[in-house]
């Protein structure tokens, strides 16, 4: 029965999404695709009722987050977000993606006192059910908005939610850039095909691009950004992603771009099957976060690895009380060849003074 109900909603939405590109005049943009594909309210991958956060394929999920893997990431971030906290004269954390809820139940168990209300924003209302269920100890403190309001006044946190964002596709066929669209298979009219149309987008970047070459440029993540910085009257934001600086992000060599999709802890560069029923997702470029953050008012307080971050925080200390499995998942937060080197922690202000504790030692801001 839920395969049947899998397989219709999936139905459902590539309905909906070949709609959509005729109506476009039979050919959408891949940002457009991407929203469609992840957040279409009921049908989309984060709008479905299916699990997909979680350590294991066996549990039916997708894909682990650092929350996910070990209580003692949520931990260590609790002290970076008090002591912004302290800055902002605030008792208000809001966070962004919330996905499971881990994150928030980690914050809140070690912050204590110290968070008076934790709100929630999320587009995906079967996560926001979980999340319910997962917070129902703290039910007095979290809420769940749609809107922004005008001031913000607090510590903003996103785990892994700048990736999700939907990116335009270029591709540079060694004279011209073109934008790579999604439109119908003309062999197929059920299936999706690339479409490409010439275009004045660029990469922010002059480089010697290969023929060849696909990558993605991140409006919405810029403009997200930019948004949160007019919101922000006072306090601090942290995200957290995988991701480069641009000149690694843009490096000649990465001829195919950063576009993954996840599906079983499996990996596969193929966002035009299965859609709906798997992750879409881009590494993120920190250096145009940061100069959206700074061209909107922010302040860039630091940048690092998510190992570096972490061991400011004070993880080490806390790996003491540790048993053997709970420092095995630690340290896969830590690892060059896991999360530690590959995730990165960037940190945003505005009004306040601090000297975050995160970025105290291996800030690598110079190199956005």
């Amino acid at each position: 029965m839920q395969s049947n109900e899998g397989d219709s909603v999936s139905a459902a939405l590539r309905r909906g999404i070949r709609e959509a590109i005729a109506a476009a005049g039979g050919r959408i943009g891949f940002d457009r695709f991407m929203a469609l594909a992840l957040y279409t309210p009921g049908l989309g991958y984060y709008s479905r009722e299916s699990r997909k956060f979680g350590a294991l394929p066996e549990s039916g999920s997708d894909f682990v987050t650092a929350p996910e893997l070990s209580p003692l990431f949520g931990r260590a971030l609790a002290r970076q977000v008090a002591q912004a906290l302290d800055a902002a004269g605030s008792a208000e954390v809001w966070e962004f993606g919330a996905g499971s809820g881990a994150l928030a139940g980690q914050l809140l168990a070690a912050l204590g006192e110290r968070v008076a209300r934790y709100t929630i924003v999320d587009l995906s209302g079967s996560l926001r059910a979980r999340q319910r269920e997962r917070l129902a100890a703290h039910a007095g403190k979290v809420r769940w908005i749609d809107t922004l309001p005008e001031r913000i006044v607090g510590v903003i946190v996103g785990n892994e939610v700048l990736d999700a964002m939907p990116v335009q596709l270029l591709r540079f066929d060694g004279q011209q850039w073109f934008e790579r669209g999604v439109a119908l298979d003309p062999a197929d009219g059920e299936r999706f095909a690339w479409a490409d149309a010439p275009t004045a987008l660029r990469p922010p970047v002059q480089a010697d691009f290969v023929p060849g070459t696909v990558t993605e440029i991140h409006p919405q993540a810029r403009a997200f950004v930019a948004t949160l910085a007019g919101k922000l009257e006072r306090g601090a934001a942290f995200f957290i992603d995988y991701g480069f600086p641009e000149a690694e992000y843009w490096h000649p060599q990465r001829l195919g771009g950063t576009l993954m999709c996840h599906r079983a802890h499996r990996s596969d560069g193929d966002p035009l099957a299965d859609v709906g029923e798997k992750d879409i997702t881009a590494h993120v470029d920190f250096t145009g976060i940061a100069l959206a953050a700074q061209d909107a008012g922010l302040a860039v307080i630091g940048y690092t690895s998510q190992a570096r971050f972490l061991a400011n925080c004070g993880i080490l200390e806390l790996l003491q009380d540790a048993d053997v499995r709970g420092i095995a998942n630690a340290q896969k937060l830590l690892t060059e060849h896991e999360m530690g080197e590959l995730f990165k922690v960037i940190g945003l202000a505005k009004g306040i003074e601090i000297e975050a504790i995160g970025f105290v030692q291996g800030d690598r801001t110079h190199r956005l």
